[in-house]
């Protein structure tokens, strides 16, 4: 009997010393811990001892040898004592560290990189080198594109710390390609894309995009200039002359970009457009419309001749509480499709 009772308590010790382990919150040393693709339980068991994030590897391997789960790669953070069963749930999830980083409808590239860079997830400056150089990912869609510029889908990306600007950029075009195909956009990509990247920056109501996406068709086809000041924008910061205001040099500066001076549309994207921009360039809407004009509510309103166009202006101003015979603020503006106020979201105040 003393022998059997000896026996009783030395498991029942065992037991106890094992629900301690197992069942008792610990560590972490470490925050992070990375688990390369590959890596086995034992070695993954040896990892998180290490870091002080479980007591026992032991502890560990003997509750996956019971669970039979399988384990997912990846970096993890441990920022909290936790029991073994805890973390080993959190691995068979996969619920491994990310970073977010938004690319709102709108953005281009040197917002996307500014956006990455402050996420810490690398420099802007890289991000953008990697843009200009890893065409190859668009071949395809767009044979000339001297960047990844309007191919970087608009959406909440989640991201390892470690993640490249290539990685990030492939995990973006992915995106785009997903959406283009749920769309339906198959061929003529690159000048759509161009179209709805203008159509993104001119209009933020989506039931106007495809009104104005239909000025800009009718403005092509009469060989009139587009005359949108979005890409004389553009011009100036592929050129590092963007100093956040239109001035008259910008207007008449000789940049293929710059829609004031240049027929067609710009050689390419000037922004990553949404889903309703896609929509809008592939499915412009049909009218014998050239003009539009902001009102008081942000809308646009729409007019087919340059006399219209300018008592719509008028009206606009007369709203807005400026003088109806102030001069226009370039001569350009009388050929634009699109009269905006200062401070207008698709347009920007113009200084001589």
């Amino acid at each position: 009997m003393k022998v059997l009772g000896v026996l009783i308590l030395i498991l029942l010790l065992i037991a106890a010393a094992g629900a301690y382990v197992l069942l008792t919150p610990f560590g972490p040393s470490t925050d992070f811990v990375d688990i390369p693709a590959g890596t086995g339980v034992r070695g993954i068991a040896g990892s998180l001892e290490r870091a002080g994030v479980v007591r026992s590897r032991y502890a560990f391997e003997a509750w996956h040898t019971y669970q039979h789960g399988t384990l997912k790669a990846g970096e993890y953070r441990f920022d909290h004592p936790a029991t073994v069963r805890e973390v080993y749930d959190r691995m068979a999830r996969g619920d491994v560290y990310t970073v977010s980083v938004t690319i709102p409808e709108g953005y281009n590239l040197f917002d996307i990189a500014t956006a990455v860079q402050h996420a810490g997830l690398g420099t802007a400056d890289a991000f953008l080198a990697a843009a200009r150089a890893n065409t190859a990912l668009i071949s395809d869609l767009s044979p000339d594109a001297k960047s990844l510029e309007g191919y970087l889908f608009p959406e909440t990306y989640k991201f390892s710390r470690h993640a490249t600007p290539e990685q990030m950029q492939a995990a973006m075009v992915k995106r785009f390609r997903r959406e283009a195909t749920a769309l339906g956009l198959t061929t003529d990509v690159a000048r759509t894309v161009t179209m709805a990247s203008l159509v993104e920056k001119e209009v933020n109501v989506d039931t106007e995009r495809p009104l104005v996406a239909g000025v800009f068709v009718n403005r092509l086809a009469k060989g009139i200039p587009l005359a949108t000041d979005p890409t004389v924008i553009y011009a100036a910061l592929l050129d590092n002359r963007w100093r956040g205001t239109i001035y008259r040099s910008d207007l008449d500066y000789d940049s293929p970009y710059n829609t004031y001076r240049h027929t067609g549309l710009p050689p390419g994207p000037i922004a990553s457009p949404g889903v309703a921009a896609l929509k809008a360039a592939m499915h412009p809407a049909e009218t014998d419309y050239l003009y539009f004009v902001s009102d008081a509510a942000g809308h646009s309103v729409f007019s087919a001749d340059l006399k219209e166009h300018a008592e719509q202006v008028q009206a606009y101003r007369r709203a807005s509480g400026e003088a109806p015979g102030a001069p226009a603020s370039s001569k350009h503006e009388s050929k634009s499709p699109k009269h905006a106020a200062p401070g207008n979201a698709s347009g920007r105040k113009r200084q001589k």
